[in-house]
């Protein structure tokens, strides 16, 4: 990804958040960056404002407000308020310096005051000496800026970004109001998920594997949310509702219409502060799961305050305020079309990895041009939480993403292949199935060239070893796909392009013991090297051998955990491989009882993680599927059956 540089700007004043209404003769302090405080005023009376927004509304009292007068509103604010950032010097410094150093400004606007909350700064025309000065600022394409929200919290709300995806999608329509784009959004969100759901043959196995990635509440009461959110751990929530007012104090609000009783279908007007309760509510033992990171509002006035008069803002600022990292909403009535588009854009974006910044400003762009006729691209909201580490969580959580991504096109390889136990017999590929394993290939092979290319990739010798690394193993992997659907010319080229990128990581990280290590496993395999060959190549990379072996046992003297488990694969992988690099000193009942102990120390080093017993046993199934050689086919039949049977501690504890 592109670099992102950050910009923030507080708006802050004496006094509580709420009661306190907008006037030009109030100050508000304005810090960027490490340039002084400077006083700015918002050039409006609270009831200037209060009408100006009531024209964004699109109609009043049933009358339509004329395209005219609601297009001048959108300028003529738009306008007002670039001469509010035009105010604080730092901005236009700040952006300048930016212009040559990213190619993304993620613009931090901090406001607690329940008033500034009102204020539409998405509207902001870019003034004189900004990015595309004269154009909406966060439209523009001169320097891409995506605008965030925050509220000033006492400690900084946690995030964790990289966590494996699990969406609810609630959805209602009580008596009384028009029925929501239900079909459409859940459309767009299958889409968004298909890479990510495991393929199958009928519709109700389909349906049954999207339950892993995403849950749909259709009716929902508030009741049923705090049930489902009880008992599951969701990383993102999607609720499409209408918006209603409500009295609070004899103040009105706006909060969302759910079902109150799915019976009778009455609406329930639900406010923030009661659906952040349904969201991170306790199971019946009292246990509490994470919150989830990202909750978008596909709802009209859900990022509205419209009140200052009493605490409590909107239903995003409530939402927010509690803990939720990340919310997207509506400060303005939303076109259904809209809402489409954006439960598309958004999680279209997010579910591959991309940065919810470049998200945002996608989305706003989309929304311009495919929403034409409206300002829905100035009514989306993000209220955002960013903490210092938030590129380095996203970078990870994109390469899970690739990672899970190819792992389902691997699945449905060995489905085609005969090579998954689901298969339901042993059978040649046909034509449809060649077909769509160079589709797969094709595939995985272009995610992969995106993967390797992102700058954190270029910048860091041990990701760049572990991106080429992981491309030599899928490369590899598609090498077996071809050989056992019977085309060794494309195997033999995916070998080599394996070691090509096995390879490659050595130069990156030269230290790194399983690049090296599947760098030997693969020039010995019987597609590139036959029984004539072997001892050429044994007696050429022996000190390669020797080598690996020495890190992989300096870092087995202070690993745990997963990065010991790793390490002991390894080792038990090289002893295997001794049987033809190192001949000479070659002692095979020494090895065998090596790699048995080798090989039963992984599953109780791994602990709850199942992979590397996983991983480490699929690979020597293919010493002896793929690669059989008389030299280590006794070796890798030990390791499969160590790796296969729980040692008893194993079993006493319940790991299997």
């Amino acid at each position: 990804m592109s670099e992102i540089r950050t910009l923030k700007l507080d708006l802050l004043r004496h006094g509580r958040a709420h009661n306190h209404l907008l006037s030009p003769l109030t100050p508000y302090l304005a810090i960027c960056g490490s340039e002084g405080p400077v006083t700015v005023q918002i050039p409006w009376e609270h009831r200037q404002l209060l009408n100006r927004l009531q024209r964004l509304r699109y109609s009043i009292e049933g009358k339509d407000i004329a395209a005219a007068q609601r297009e001048f509103e959108v300028r003529d604010m738009g306008e007002a308020l670039g001469g509010v950032l035009a105010q604080v010097p730092a901005l236009s410094s700040q952006l300048g310096n930016a212009r040559a150093r990213a190619e993304l400004i993620h613009f931090r606007l901090s406001v607690s005051a329940f008033e500034l909350g009102m204020v539409p700064f998405e509207l902001t025309i870019s003034p004189s000496g900004f990015p595309g000065a004269g154009s909406p600022l966060f439209l523009q394409s001169e320097l891409p800026i995506a605008l965030t929200r925050e509220i000033r919290h006492g400690q900084p709300l946690a995030v964790n970004w990289n966590r494996k995806p699990k969406i609810l999608f609630a959805f209602a329509t009580p008596e009384g109001f028009a029925a929501v784009p239900a079909q459409d959004h859940m459309q767009a969100l299958r889409r968004a998920i298909e890479p990510w759901v495991k393929r199958a043959d009928s519709p109700e196995e389909s349906a049954l594997n999207a339950k892993d990635v995403i849950r749909v509440l259709p009716d929902a009461t508030l009741d049923d949310i705090r049930k489902i959110c009880a008992t599951n751990e969701f990383t993102h929530v999607h609720i499409l509702a209408h918006g209603a007012t409500f009295e609070q104090a004899g103040d009105r609000r706006y909060g969302m219409a759910l079902l109150k009783d799915a019976r009778s279908r009455t609406a329930d007007i639900v406010d923030g502060e009661r659906l952040v309760l349904a969201l991170t509510a306790r199971d019946s033992s009292g246990a509490a799961r994470p919150a989830p990171t990202l909750v978008s509002l596909a709802t009209c006035d859900s990022g509205n305050i419209n009140s200052v008069l009493t605490p409590g803002g909107s239903i995003a600022h409530e939402l927010q305020a509690n803990g939720i990292p990340w919310v997207i909403a509506s400060q303005f009535p939303l076109w259904m079309h809209a809402s489409t588009i954006a439960a598309e854009v958004l999680f279209g974006g997010l579910l591959k990895g991309d940065d919810p910044r470049w998200v945002l400003f996608t989305l706003r762009q989309r929304l311009r041009t495919d929403s034409a006729g409206t300002h829905d691209w100035a009514s989306l909201v993000a209220y955002a939480t960013v903490p210092w580490n938030f590129d380095v969580q996203v970078n990870a959580f994109r390469t899970e993403q690739t990672r899970r991504k190819n792992n389902l096109r691997f699945d449905r390889i060995d489905v085609l292949i005969s090579l998954n136990q689901d298969a339901p017999v042993q059978r040649r590929p046909r034509d449809t199935d060649n077909a769509e394993l160079e589709t797969l290939c094709k595939a995985i092979r272009e995610d992969l060239a995106v993967w390797r290319s992102e700058p954190v990739a270029v910048a860091s010798g041990h990701e760049k070893a572990e991106r080429l690394g992981v491309s030599g193993a899928s490369e590899k992997r598609i090498a077996i796909a071809y050989e056992k659907a019977g085309n060794l010319e494309l195997s033999r080229k995916a070998y080599e392009a394996a070691l090509e990128f096995y390879r490659s990581a050595l130069e990156a990280e030269p230290h790194n013991h399983w690049c090296i290590t599947q760098y030997l496993a693969t020039l010995v395999v019987p597609a590139l090297a036959d029984d004539a060959a072997v001892p050429g190549l044994a007696a050429q990379f022996y000190k390669w051998w020797l080598a690996a072996r020495q890190i992989a046992e300096w870092q087995l003297r202070t690993a745990a955990g997963v990065d010991r488990a790793w390490a002991l694969g390894t080792l038990a992988e090289l002893t295997l491989l001794g049987a033809v690099y190192d001949p000479a000193h070659f002692d095979a009942a020494k090895a065998r009882e090596r790699i048995a102990e080798l090989c039963l120390e992984i599953r109780p080093a791994a602990g709850s993680n199942p992979f590397p017993v996983f991983s480490t046993r699929r690979q020597f199934m293919r010493y002896l599927d793929c690669w059989s050689r008389v030299e280590w086919n006794e070796l890798a039949t030990i390791s499969v059956a160590a790796l296969t049977k729980p040692t008893a501690e194993g079993a006493a504890s319940g790991r299997t």
